[in-house]
């Protein structure tokens, strides 16, 4: 490397120092001058160290590095060693900091600049995260934990050696694909549950309602459609809940499918669109007849990621693959058709991705986005009649004639586009 190259690395390398080492230095930010130990300037001069004994690699070889860096990581380990019996400090997280900085900072002469300086910024952002992530852990519960050891489990650990090749005497179900799925609804349920989690006491029907429904939007309509019928005037909040949470079910739906086959954007998307912006204006219209806050019940909103939801949404899914495939070559485009219509009724997930996956392969990309939208209206008839008999008919009329507004305008905006 040049000389301009070269500064440029040690640069890096002391901004790598600079930056940890003001995070470590607010936190003693109020100690007296002299009683402050590894702060800004201690941090930014182990990066600059890290980088000048990179620097001496291509001349001296890696064994003057390897050996600078032993010397080092035993000498700032003694320091912190006495600092913690002076402080009676047990923690060793300046220690693991400082050998980081000095590794970055050698990483960074060496090696990937935006990589070093990448992983500078993560390093700063998780040491500032400590009384965040301390307090998530007083709150976070076993079968929180559990969900996610099995969710990583099932990521990291089982699909990459499932199967990428259909094995069923009717070559469907690819096993690696069918699990990719499956890991992909449950990662969006916790993510949603996880943000529940996150807001703490209940902050309003709007953000429950819109979070909920990313784990079920008939069970948001089924809560509080329940409320609503407890209501001497059935509060219009509740049909506000209600409304968000199907414009996110939708807004869910074609997210997903465009992101596995974009060739469903201009089928898909448009008529999700137009039955999404009347859903907005209803939301809007019954957001005006509100005269009172109402609050959401949390209670819904229990761990949705557990074995049994697994393999039964797995089940669930390889089932519609199946049928879709076998109606699909016995009766061509009308036996997918009624495949989505029927099972849309109870959960549009398995069409939504059975449909996107197909797209294009073993259906046309047209008779995939009308069964992924025949699915969301068979669903919506669902959340429209739940609304309706749990909440009451003074509750669930307006949702019903905003349901089929929506529809409406979906069917108007697909014959639009022209898809026959």
């Amino acid at each position: 490397m040049d000389t301009v190259d070269l500064f440029s690395r040690l640069g890096l390398a002391l901004a790598i120092g600079l930056l940890i080492g003001l995070e470590r230095g607010w936190r003693e930010r109020d100690e007296k001058d002299g009683s402050r130990t590894a702060g800004i300037r201690t941090f930014a001069l182990i990066g600059l160290l890290g980088g000048i004994w990179g620097a001496t690699l291509p001349v001296l070889g890696p064994v003057p590095l390897a050996a600078a860096g032993l010397a080092f990581s035993a000498a700032f380990t003694l320091f912190q060693w006495r600092e913690g019996i002076a402080r009676n400090d047990f923690s060793v997280t300046s220690t693991i900091a400082g050998f980081i900085v000095f590794a970055l900072g050698a990483f960074a002469v060496l090696g990937d600049r935006t990589a070093a300086a990448g992983a500078g910024v993560a390093t700063m952002a998780l040491l500032a995260s400590r009384k965040n992530l301390h307090e998530f852990l007083k709150r976070l519960s076993w079968p929180e934990l559990r969900s996610a050891v099995v969710l990583l489990a099932m990521t990291f650990l089982l699909l990459p050696i499932l199967p990428d090749r259909p094995l069923d005497p009717w070559s469907a179900i690819n096993p690696h694909e069918l699990w990719l799925m499956i890991v992909l609804i449950a990662a969006m349920s916790f993510a949603g549950y996880v943000g529940v989690r996150a807001l703490g006491e209940r902050r309003g029907l709007m953000v429950s309602a819109a979070v909920g429904a990313m784990i079920s939007s008939t069970a948001v309509t089924l809560n509080n459609a329940r409320l609503a019928a407890k209501s001497a005037d059935a509060n219009p909040a509740l049909a506000v809940a209600i409304a968000i949470a199907w414009i996110v079910s939708l807004s869910r739906m074609t997210i997903i499918a465009t992101l596995i086959n974009p060739a469903l954007v201009r089928p898909l998307a448009i008529p999700m669109v137009a039955a999404i912006a009347v859903l907005a204006v209803a939301a809007f219209l019954f957001h005006r007849q509100t005269k009172s806050e109402a609050r959401f019940d949390k209670a819904l909103f229990q761990n949705p990621f557990d074995l049994p939801f697994v393999f039964g949404f797995g089940a669930l899914l390889a089932g519609v693959i199946v049928a879709t495939k076998l109606l699909g070559a016995a009766f061509g485009q009308v036996g997918v058709l009624t495949v989505a219509g029927i099972s849309g009724f109870v959960d549009v997930d398995p069409v939504t991705l059975s449909s996107a996956r197909a797209a294009g392969v073993s259906m046309a990309v047209d008779a995939a986005a009308q069964a992924i939208l025949l699915a969301g209206a068979a669903n919506m008839v669902t959340k429209m009649g739940t609304a309706l008999l749990v909440g009451g008919f003074g509750f669930g009329w307006k949702l019903v004639l905003s349901g089929l507004f929506a529809m409406a305008a979906a069917a108007s905006a697909l014959a639009f586009v022209g898809v026959p």
